[in-house]
């Protein structure tokens, strides 16, 4: 599915959910929090910036990063594409979005 900031693609949704998320150079998905949903960020390509709660840090190819549910997180990609394979509680409709580039509620 297109996004604004790229692509999305759910791999597998079931007891677990697997996305594919491909983020365009110089986007950024919104800043966001999740109730119920936990996240497992795993960087397959580029170099994005990752911000969890209020540290934001650039992660490489091969580095994984876990969101707790009720953190506040968002991925950049300030330098070049990115790939990220997101493993995660099956919580499709649970994203409260703080801040949005796009004007999304």
């Amino acid at each position: 599915m297109n996004r604004p900031w790229g692509r999305e693609t759910v791999l597998y949704s079931g007891d677990y959910l697997m996305k594919r998320l491909d983020v365009s150079t110089g986007e950024r998905l919104s800043l966001q929090v999740h109730e119920l949903k936990t996240e497992t960020l795993f960087v397959h390509a580029g170099r994005p910036v990752i911000t969890v709660g209020d540290f934001a840090q650039e992660y490489g190819p091969g580095a994984v990063v876990h969101i707790p549910a009720g953190t506040v997180h968002r991925i950049a990609a300030p330098y070049c594409d990115v790939v990220i394979v997101e493993a995660s509680t099956p919580h499709l409709e649970d994203t409260i979005r703080l801040q949005d580039d796009y004007g999304r509620a």
